[in-house]
């Protein structure tokens, strides 16, 4: 495969993470964009990055870029990819891809029109160990998925200044930990659910710091998910089943999972390396471009945003620039 000219859109911690596994399965990456040059060009340096733009509109005009992998604050995922589809650009975008389904319906379609691709930097739809788990399922080895549950407690430090719990950068526990636990739990589930139950407790900011989410399709699979933004709680995801039931620790990045089977006896499974993690999604992102295609991934997302807007328009919670 010849290699793709990749372009980073905001220059990030994450960013940081992602340029060192780009430079590892891509060799090299072709540019760097920030509001600031002075930020581009040291990340240029830091990465072996071949152009640096102080604009990221700028950025976008050069016609060299392939695929823009965008890791600025949600709250802006919108904007940006839509510029980079309007730019022709195939787009990467960091979790969550964007705040909520309108905003996700309209650059699906723009993607469609334009014949160009969009995934989201979603690990759990690219680590190894889950498409391995996935076709332990579809052997039907452990029967038919009935229940999944979902716990995920990130403790934040205490700061109403922080992105976490600012509502004008669309902060909260759902849009920051729970597409996690969201997206491990759609990618389990044989269908979309279609009925969705929750409580919450907000922040005083506004936003959500904790909730419970009950989920159930029409297959009558459902789905018990816990999350908070200031306590400590395991992440961890187990997918029930009629013959034994998985279980996954750290889920987000997860490498090994366990099968516990009624007669007692643990079957454990491995697959892929947690360090690799963002490898795996450049390889994917790599071939959907070489296919012309994300078609799956994507609905995964579409879902999982679904969700995510049902549950905010039953809290009542909205983002002021929504």
């Amino acid at each position: 495969m010849n290699k793709l000219n990749w372009a980073i859109l905001g220059p990030g911690n994450i960013a940081a993470e992602f340029a060192k596994a780009l430079n590892e399965v891509n060799g090299t990456i072709y540019a760097v964009g920030s509001r600031k040059l002075d930020k581009a060009k040291e990340f240029q340096k830091k990465f072996h990055v071949e152009k640096a733009f102080g604009d990221y509109n700028d950025m976008l005009q050069d016609q060299n870029i392939d695929v823009v992998y965008i890791s600025t604050p949600h709250s802006n995922h919108y904007e940006y990819i839509m510029k980079s589809l309007q730019s022709n650009k195939h787009v990467l975008c960091e979790k969550a891809i964007t705040v909520n389904d309108k905003q996700l319906s309209e650059i699906v379609q723009l993607a469609e029109e334009k014949k160009l691709v969009v995934a989201e930097a979603m690990t759990i739809y690219h680590m190894p160990l889950y498409k391995k788990l996935r076709k332990i399922l579809q052997s039907n080895k452990l029967g038919k998925v009935k229940m999944i549950q979902v716990s995920f407690g990130s403790l934040k430090e205490y700061d109403v200044n922080n992105r976490f719990f600012n509502k004008d950068l669309a902060g909260g526990a759902l849009l920051d930990i729970g597409t996690y636990a969201l997206s491990f739990t759609r990618f389990f589930l044989s269908q979309k659910p279609h009925e969705v139950l929750t409580t919450v407790k907000e922040f005083e900011t506004g936003v959500d710091e904790q909730s419970g989410i009950i989920l159930k399709n029409k297959a009558d699979e459902m789905a018990v998910i816990s999350l908070t933004m200031r306590s400590k709680m395991p992440k961890r995801g187990i997918v029930a089943c009629e013959k034994g039931y998985i279980t996954v620790e750290n889920f987000p990045r997860a490498q090994v999972a366990t099968i516990a089977y009624p007669d007692g006896h643990v079957e454990v499974i491995e697959a892929g390396d947690t360090e690799k993690a963002l490898n795996y999604e450049i390889i994917d992102m790599q071939n959907y471009f070489l296919n012309k295609s994300s078609e799956e991934t994507l609905e995964l997302s579409v879902d999982v945003m679904d969700i995510m807007s049902n549950i905010r328009h039953q809290w009542g919670i909205t983002y002021p620039f929504e």
